[in-house]
């Protein structure tokens, strides 16, 4: 039985986007009824599709029995979540070959690294990057070659937008295949206390790069908890991984294997077979609370406030804000990975991992079940197992019935925290989200007087000079995606960790992005409507009173609306962060974007 808040939410969101889904499904139909398309190319088309490969891939290609699966992949050497990709392209080749299929490499996607322009005027680029990466999935898979698409993924923009590409050829199976996390470095929170002493002044840089390159050291994802791991989790709650497969570390004979049957599923599920789904069928309302719910269970990104909304409505669903509320209202949170803890992802997997997490939710009726996956099994049934090589074969066993440590995996009996990690704030100062999954308790609650700035070096500087050791709120306006791409602003919270350890009520109010990685000071962001369209934002000024209660999720500045009502809304008239670092080349996307709340989506309508 599904839990009454869960089934009312997916019925309210079925019925609110009737009319979005219905124009969905009937244009993917319609490129269903085709059949394999390489039958409608010409002569020359397929001549020019196929030139490259081998004399018996090009017999393979001329009809229309074998399947043909396209790879798009975020391969590169340089960022350690995608260098592991450089092998998976020989392995797809090689399994699609013995299973009697085809692939090619389709098309690469960019990949942007957040935790190397965090602070940086390439860290305005990010949002924005999500959206070139649908849109060059979209290019790679135009040429109609294909009957089954894979996709290679794993980080913060990379992951959403590869999946709004997928569902925008919707008609064609897809598989998601991660690269895993590295194995686990220098403790997360030995590594925040390096980069505390470092903004104190108290060690050096010589000290701070090597407390980094310890944590940051070999290819494999990072291993806190942020959004490329979150975004892992979601794939599998949403049944597009292979069971198990998110967290298995790179270069080891069980991920090459998982590289390998998920080759054979993308050809197994193709319109040529028996049991064709299609990404456009299985992404539907439940898959996509499941997501959710996964979201809200895990303390994840903060992000995915705003690339699960644009991923539904690029299947034509429609999700908001409210839904994340009520929802987390009823998700407890039953994990513990930093920085909502002190473990990381190899612990979770450690202790059960995907499967326990499953498991958890399902028998509590918190998750939906019956969805599509690209598993062998009915629905979520093989999601609870766990991928194991005996003698070489790769096969699934029933995974644990519960935690192995319940240090980092809770129960929804005995959670780490009733509600999920998520909260909708709302007030005069308009609406917005807070992740409290790692903001302890005594802290979730501040009122304090207003330290207003328009960019987040203004806000270190202040830092730096010794004006913030007090009681404060800091108001970092105009970062909302019309402003300069919504960067984040995470270079924020370690002078503001600083604050709040000398004992001073500390938060950060924003239309800007914190993500995965927010930490232990309590924040407001993502407020809509953001400074760029008017926000009331705009009219607060230096020691303004301001209450924050994310327990509540009221966000109030404490002025009489009279006196609010007469002041001048402030206008950023410094427009130097639209230039330079390639910013220029985006000015299409900051003047056409929506608001946070409604994906931050600029290329696509659905209706």
């Amino acid at each position: 039985m599904v839990h009454p808040v869960l089934e009312a939410v997916t019925n309210d969101v079925i019925e609110r986007s009737k009319k979005t889904r219905e124009i969905y499904l009937g244009r993917i139909d319609e490129a269903m009824q085709k059949g394999p398309h390489r039958a409608v190319l010409g002569c020359g088309n397929l001549a020019h599709g196929f030139a490259a490969c081998s004399m018996s891939e090009k017999a393979d290609l001329a009809g229309d029995k074998k399947a043909n699966i396209a790879i798009i992949s975020s391969y590169n050497d340089m960022l350690s979540a995608h260098e592991p990709f450089k092998d998976f392209p020989a392995i797809i080749k090689k399994a699609a070959t013995e299973a009697g299929g085809v692939a090619q490499f389709a098309g690469g996607v960019p990949a942007m690294c957040d935790g190397i322009t965090q602070g940086q005027p390439g860290m305005e680029l990010s949002l924005f990057s999500r959206d070139v990466i649908a849109m060059a999935t979209a290019i790679g898979l135009s040429h109609n070659m294909f009957d089954a698409a894979m996709y290679l993924g794993v980080c913060d923009k990379i992951v959403p937008g590869l999946l709004i590409g997928a569902l925008s050829f919707g008609h064609l199976p897809a598989v998601f295949v991660p690269a895993g996390p590295m194995p686990s470095g220098l403790p997360n929170k030995e590594k925040v206390r390096i980069r505390q002493l470092y903004a104190e002044g108290k060690v050096g840089r010589e000290e701070l790069l090597k407390a980094e390159s310890e944590s940051y050291h070999s290819p494999g994802t990072c291993t806190f908890y942020g959004t490329a791991n979150s975004n892992q989790m979601m794939v599998e709650m949403m049944g597009l991984h292979l069971p198990g497969s998110s967290f298995i570390n790179p270069n080891t004979p069980l991920r090459d294997a998982l590289t390998k049957r998920a080759t054979e599923q993308a050809l197994k599920f193709t319109a040529l077979g028996d049991d064709y789904r299609p990404i456009g069928h299985m992404i539907d309302e439940k898959a996509i609370l499941n997501a959710l719910v996964g979201l809200l269970a895990t303390g994840g990104s903060t992000n995915h406030t705003i690339h699960l909304i644009a991923i539904a409505r690029a299947a034509g669903i429609i999700i908001n804000w409210d839904d994340f509320d009520r929802l987390s209202k009823i998700i407890p949170l039953v994990t513990r990975i930093y920085p909502n803890g002190t473990a990381d992802v190899n612990h979770f997997q450690a202790a059960g991992g995907m499967g326990v997490l499953i498991r958890e939710l399902s028998k509590n009726g918190l998750m939906h079940t019956d969805i599509i996956t690209i598993g062998d099994e009915k629905g979520m049934e093989q999601y609870t197992k766990e991928p194991t090589l005996k003698d070489g074969t790769l096969t699934w066993e029933e995974g644990p019935e519960g935690s192995l440590d319940t240090d980092v995996i809770g129960s929804v009996a005995a959670p780490f925290a009733t509600s999920g990690g998520l909260h909708l704030i709302k007030g005069n100062l308009g609406r917005g989200m807070s992740k409290i999954s790692a903001v302890d308790p005594k802290h979730q609650v501040v009122e304090a007087p207003a330290m207003v700035f328009d960019h987040q070096d203004d806000v270190v500087e202040a830092f730096k000079r010794g004006e913030m050791n007090k009681d404060v709120i800091v108001v970092l306006r105009f970062q909302g995606p019309k402003s300069n791409g919504m960067p984040e602003l995470h270079k924020l919270t370690p002078p503001l960790g600083v604050l709040q350890d000398k004992g001073f009520k500390v938060a950060l109010v924003t239309d800007g992005r914190m993500s995965g990685a927010s930490g232990k000071v309590p924040s407001a962001i993502h407020l809509c409507p953001e400074c760029a369209d008017g926000s009331i934002l705009t009219k607060v000024r230096d020691g303004d009173m301001i209450r924050l209660d994310t327990q509540r999720g009221e966000l109030n500045v404490l002025v009489d609306e009279e006196e609010l009502n007469s002041r001048m809304a402030c206008v950023l008239a410094n427009t130097e962060h639209h230039y330079g670092m390639g910013r220029e080349l985006f000015d299409s996307f900051r003047q056409g974007v929506s608001s946070a709340e409604t994906g931050a989506i600029n290329m696509f309508n659905v209706e």
